[in-house]
């Protein structure tokens, strides 16, 4: 099959990741669409829910609230980003999301450049209850 690009891509195409804690769905990426800067998807955080502690080696990310009032902690100090809100994460700076409200939050990511691979591209910093132990605590065969 070839794929023939710009390729749009449904939220219901990407697979639902919950290894980090909420719901992600990562969209746009080398693989869908031929992206080379970076990749792009949905976050969607119900109430009480969160995305676990992390930081990207590599990356900037660029986060923009759709819906939902979420809580962020950049390098451990709270903040509130609300609807209509953008925040670009800087490399290294380690940050969580928790939804607050009492209704779904929906969060676009976009994190670039890439790492030189993906499995290098997150550390998490803690565990969540969908992700077990914090990456870098994990034993490699």
């Amino acid at each position: 099959m070839t794929t023939q690009y710009p390729r749009i891509v449904s939220v219901h195409e990407a697979p639902e990741n919950r290894r980090h804690g909420a719901e992600l769905r990562t969209m746009l990426t080398p693989t869908t669409c031929g992206a080379t800067s970076g990749f792009m998807g949905l976050a969607i955080v119900r109430p009480g829910e969160r995305i676990g502690e992390h930081y990207h080696p590599y990356s900037e990310e660029f986060v923009f609230v759709v819906c939902g009032d979420l809580e962020v902690d950049l390098d451990g100090e709270p903040r509130p980003l609300k609807p209509d809100q953008g925040l670009m994460i800087p490399i290294n700076m380690r940050h969580r999301f928790r939804n607050v409200g009492d209704t779904e939050a929906r969060m676009v990511f976009h994190l670039g450049p890439l790492a030189p691979r993906p499995d290098l591209g997150h550390v998490s910093t803690e565990g969540t209850a969908a992700s077990g132990p914090p990456e870098h605590a994990k034993v490699r065969s």
